[in-house]
């Protein structure tokens, strides 16, 4: 039977899937709105079809915070304190990627909407960025001392591994942004987006290839989680010739199935590189935090899943019922807001 504390982790993974999975397309968006748009009026188009959902899929990321203080307050404590400067600025990007999708458009001026317009593509460029590296160093493991905390090195954080997970990660999002966007845009837009998510497909492919390749060079995941993980290898090579395929015979829907399985075969498989662990200490593996002694006491995780089991349906009942809602493509050619 699972433990409560191995639900809990489940489920905090779960949720920054869902976050990755959602937002992605989002950050991607954010990217691609500004070099793949020609104008301000496909900007705006691009803006508009994430529109209704971008603020609610970060909630996802704000719940999965949440859920670790309350289930795991010794891994959120490491984490945020050894990591505070480069949580401080993937905060800073998507505080400042907000505030420029409702500023944008409160001018007529050019220079006006060019600064929106890049703080907007660097405001989504950067959390998947960070992200990234965060986990990739989650899997390479961190100076965690015996104490809980931990004393990061510049390098602990960049190096060649976690810099190449960050880039990975990056570019699997602008990718599924295209793809979305062929879901969301009509006509000349919607062709343009679908020809640069095809030219993506190689480079992607050769970014989780070498990092693949690396994770099992430079960590030991796999000789612990060997058979899972590389069974998640082959559904993956699956599940991204699918994309590419679905993709040539301009099958969007599915093919935003396939990027969207891509992103969640990829960061599921750090949680499960990382099980038992929470955190993967550089310094002995005695210091590593688990599921079990970074975790709440029984009775406060007893009481946090019987709450969390009440809310839940109403949170993703609204989230699904706005997607249902705003389903319609974003037509260019008309007048819109941003």
């Amino acid at each position: 039977m699972l433990s409560l504390n191995a639900l809990w982790f489940l489920l905090i993974a779960v949720l920054f899937v869902g976050f990755v999975f959602l937002e992605g397309f989002d950050f991607g968006i954010g990217m691609s709105s500004r070099f793949v748009a020609k104008n301000d009026i496909e900007r705006r188009a691009f803006i508009n079809t994430i529109g209704p959902f971008w603020d609610a899929n970060e909630v996802w990321l704000i719940t999965a915070v949440g859920a670790m203080f309350a289930a795991f307050p010794n891994w959120y404590a490491s984490l945020l304190s050894g990591f505070y400067l480069p949580f401080v600025f993937l905060l800073l990007a998507l505080i400042g990627r907000g505030v420029a999708f409702e500023f944008r458009g409160k001018s007529e001026s050019k220079a006006w909407r060019n600064t929106w317009d890049w703080i907007i593509f660097f405001g989504s460029m950067l959390p998947p960025m960070i992200l990234g590296i965060v986990f990739a160093a989650f899997l390479k493991g961190i100076p965690l001392d015996k104490q809980m905390n931990i004393h990061l090195h510049f390098t602990d954080v960049v190096n060649v591994y976690t810099l190449l997970g960050g880039i990975t990660l990056t570019v699997l999002c602008l990718w599924h942004g295209l793809i979305f966007a062929t879901l969301r845009t009509v006509d000349d837009l919607r062709d343009r987006c679908r020809r640069a998510a095809k030219k993506l497909l190689p480079i992607n492919a050769l970014f989780l290839l070498v990092f693949i390749l690396m994770t099992f060079f430079s960590t030991d995941v796999f000789a612990h989680h060997g058979m899972l993980l590389e069974s998640l290898f082959i559904l993956g090579v699956l599940v991204y010739l699918l994309a590419g395929f679905f993709l040539t015979k301009k099958r969007d829907g599915w093919s935003f199935v396939m990027s969207g399985f891509t992103l969640i075969l990829l960061i599921a498989s750090v949680f499960i590189g990382l099980f038992p662990n929470v955190l993967i200490s550089s310094i002995s593996s005695q210091y590593d935090l688990t599921i079990h002694n970074a975790s709440s006491s029984s009775y406060s995780l007893k009481i946090i899943t019987y709450l969390s089991l009440t809310l839940l349906p109403f949170v993703l009942g609204y989230q699904i019922w706005s997607y249902y809602v705003f389903r319609k493509r974003v037509n260019h050619k008309e007048r819109m807001e941003y």
